[in-house]
């Protein structure tokens, strides 16, 4: 008898659903984490006293009836879950040069919002977000696009997103009339949720994460990792279980290539007829099943797989009063231009004194009160550069880094102070502390192939019937997580259960059979005041 029914590779958010939805129907799972705590993105760690969150800074759908809303009170987790509210009034604020434009909870408001200040694009607005809408119900109906001939076969259901989908979102921008260079921006700017410019972004993936938020957002109490916490208690509490610092080395296979088991780094053997990897491909196809397993095609297509950008990863803490200078608990998106084509990724080839062009800055203090320490409020800024510059060093270790690693790596946090800058004025006069974060710091904590962000490039010939499904050519073994269905929590939770549903050959709803309840849902405190000092709000 094996030693369990499911192994679970990573516990991300994906790999958790998963795991989380076999134990509840009776299987024995074990869940296997290289990391010190669980999460993947969905982690938190301390610096300095200070609490942080890398990978979750808003998550959509969680109103009555939402879908994430569903998943949370469906698998139990959400006896152990609460969510503060971004502000509704504005949870992306957006700056566009000195052009500032508030994103508001509600479809039909943030339309009106927009109409109000562009009334001369008004139709075009409108015509823009019902195709954002239409696509979004379209893909949110659990309509599956694993396979080409199976998307075919519901082409009417999939109407909006078959023709307008794998279009650039430039182009639809274009063909929908939209023309005014700002609100082209504003209505792009939320591109940082899948790290594709314009030119290059699928509609349907742009149009997904758009409309993800057109119910409002919420942070979780207590920081991101307070998701892996519900989660590996729904999992403990159906007799699941969780190893961390216990990384894997091998997949194992057996006649045909099937999967019985796994190997750990220390030697040890843990037998089970099924394997999931919450690694992305790169990881669980070279390494942890070996090329010389693959298949030819499935070799090809690992080394013509494009990786999602990259980026640097700025944790701070600050004195300064954000409230009474306006600041809320909305998300701040910044671009230097209209054109955000130079921000995919940023030139780092520049001095220390030249700001990037854009970034994305985040008050987690604002939108958790109960995060707040020693009195301070502290941040989360992120800004899009390439791996490549970074690959000579990926083979050396924190804390050991070589001096021209370290030096520009000085140089590119002092540019993302300068450009922090721009959003709050003298914020950096105003540190108590800050820490940089580059590829490499993802490459080594959450093991992303090229330090992505996203996973694999959402581009358009990697996502919907192109992209990885969840079955793979190896018997017993799934993938789930960033690199299948969806990255984000979003996509990544529905890849976990999409997994969990294919192994178990039942129903999607019978894996929301738990019957948690309710999910809590807090306000986040406002700003005091309408705007000073640089603070951005709609004109």
């Amino acid at each position: 008898m094996p030693d369990f029914d499911s192994i679970v590779i990573g516990s991300g958010a994906g790999g958790l659903a998963c795991a989380v939805a076999l134990a509840q129907a009776g299987q024995r799972v074990l869940v296997l984490e290289a990391h010190e705590v669980p999460g993947g993105w969905c982690h938190s760690f301390h610096l300095e006293g200070y609490k942080f969150s890398p990978g979750v800074h808003y998550i959509g759908e969680l109103y009555p009836d939402g879908p994430l809303r569903r998943i949370y009170e469906g698998l139990g987790v959400s006896r152990d879950l609460a969510f503060f509210e971004l502000n509704p009034d504005g949870f992306d604020h957006v700056r566009i040069g000195s052009s500032d434009f508030d994103i508001p909870k509600g479809r039909d408001h943030y339309e009106s919002r927009l109409q109000q200040r562009f009334p001369r694009q008004a139709a075009a607005i409108h015509a823009y977000l019902e195709r954002v809408e239409a696509i979004r119900t379209e893909l949110a109906n659990g309509v599956s696009t694993n396979g080409l001939r199976q998307a075919l076969k519901t082409a009417w259901r999939l109407r909006n997103t078959l023709r307008w989908g794998f279009a650039s979102l430039a182009h639809v921008q274009s063909r929908h009339g939209l023309t005014d260079p700002t609100l082209r921006a504003i209505l792009a700017i939320q591109a940082g949720d899948h790290g594709l410019p314009p030119s290059r972004a699928p509609f349907a993936l742009h149009a997904s994460i758009q409309g993800h938020y057109f119910g409002g957002a919420w942070y979780p109490k207590g920081g991101a990792q307070a998701l892996p916490k519900a989660f590996v208690r729904a999992l403990r509490r159906a007799g699941g279980e969780i190893r961390l610092r216990s990384p894997v080395s091998r997949i194992l296979l057996g006649p045909q290539r099937r999967v019985t088991g796994v190997r750990l780094r220390d030697g040890c053997e843990i037998s089970a007829p099924t394997v999931v990897s919450n690694a992305d491909p790169g990881v669980t196809f070279p390494h942890l099943i070996g090329l010389d397993q693959l298949s030819p095609a499935l070799r090809r297509r690992i080394v013509k797989t494009r990786w999602s950008i990259s980026g640097l990863s700025l944790f701070g803490a600050t004195d300064l009063d954000l409230p009474a200078l306006g600041f809320d608990s909305g998300n701040y998106w910044y671009s230097h231009t209209t054109d955000l084509e130079s921000s995919y990724p940023a030139d780092i080839h520049r001095s220390a004194d030249t700001p990037f062009p854009a970034s994305f800055l985040t008050f987690t203090t604002l939108k958790d009160p109960t995060k707040k320490a020693k009195g301070h409020h502290t941040f989360e800024a992120f800004v899009f550069v390439p791996y490549a510059p970074f690959r000579p060093w990926r083979n050396t270790h924190p804390g050991n880094r070589p001096a021209e690693y370290l030096a520009l790596k000085e140089q590119l946090h002092q540019r993302m102070l300068r450009t922090l800058d721009q959003i709050v004025p003298d914020l950096s006069r105003h540190l108590v502390f800050s820490n940089l974060a580059t590829p490499l710091t993802n490459l080594h904590y959450i093991h992303g192939t090229e330090g992505s962000f996203y996973g694999t490039e959402k581009s358009r010939g990697q996502i919907g019937p192109f992209g990885y499904g969840i079955k793979t050519e190896f018997p017993g073994l799934y993938l789930c997580g960033a690199s299948t269905l969806g990255h984000g929590v979003m996509g990544a939770t529905t890849s976990g259960l999409a997994a969990a549903r294919a192994i178990l050959h039942c129903p999607y709803t019978d894996l929301l059979s738990a019957g948690g309840p309710e999910l809590r849902l807090l306000s986040a405190p406002r700003a005091e005041t309408a705007k000073k000092s640089g603070a951005l709000v709609s004109e």
